[in-house]
């Protein structure tokens, strides 16, 4: 992809990952906020794109370092992906950190009050994600799953409850904003998850598990709103133009 100031930052994304880590560089949300071109996010942000842009190509045309390719894979087999990997992996720290969290809190919460909001905004991810997760396990991952098997048979694709997929879809990215703004929050409050010089090695733990969560998530959830999700969009209305005619 020829890279330039009206490039889509979430479709720029998709096709080579690896350039998430300039976008993370310049403080540009690539996930929640993907939707954007280039010279927007810079103006936002008050980035300078040049530098920006030069910065994209130097990785582009980096061939050393490999990238995985989630743009051709079939949506059944991403979202299979997205379930065992991240869905487990959310499953598999929030208890976790709730516990680091609940301990840092007693221990140091006295002088360093920003952890008990952190551990709120915590507690609040914790619960919206698990609901979250659940409607895409058994809603709308069941059902991309029926649209891949009926574009590879010729089959009729039996409606879904919640009608278009665009509604289960324009509720996800809802959820994946509110996300998006708590974590925000939550590096704020932490400095961006640097420990205090009083930290205790159970502190410099829990601030270290919270930012590979959030990285965690900050693919999961360009794997949904930057591929699976427009590309579902895309198919549904395949299918359908093909059962009208």
């Amino acid at each position: 992809m020829d890279i330039t100031q009206d490039t889509i930052i979430g479709e720029l994304v998709a096709e080579d990952y690896r350039t998430a880590e300039v976008f993370k560089k310049y403080g540009i949300d690539f996930c929640c906020n993907g939707n954007r071109s280039i010279a927007n996010a810079c103006e936002n942000s008050g980035g300078n794109a040049g530098q920006l842009l030069n910065d994209l190509s130097s990785v582009q045309n980096n061939a050393d370092k490999q990238v995985t390719n989630y743009q051709s894979w079939p949506l059944d087999l991403l979202a299979d992906y997205i379930e065992k990997k991240h869905h487990r992996y959310v499953e598999e720290k929030t208890p976790v950190l709730k516990q680091y969290l609940d301990k840092i809190c007693n221990v140091h919460g006295s002088r360093h009050p920003e952890l008990h909001k952190i551990s709120e905004l915590f507690d609040i991810t914790a619960g919206e994600l698990a609901m979250h997760m659940k409607k895409e396990e058994l809603m709308l991952f069941p059902y991309i799953r029926r649209m891949v098997e009926s574009h590879t048979r010729k089959t009729e694709l039996r409606p879904a409850p919640f009608g278009s997929i665009q509604n289960p879809v324009n509720a996800m990215m809802g959820d994946h904003e509110a996300e998006g703004e708590r974590f925000r929050a939550m590096e704020e409050l932490s400095n961006n998850y640097t420990p205090p010089a009083d930290a205790c090695n159970t502190y410099k733990v829990t601030f270290a598990l919270l930012k590979e969560f959030q990285e965690d998530l900050h693919l999961h959830i360009h794997l949904e709103n930057n591929i699976l999700f427009p590309k579902s969009i895309a198919l549904e209305a395949e299918l359908q133009g093909h059962q009208i005619k």
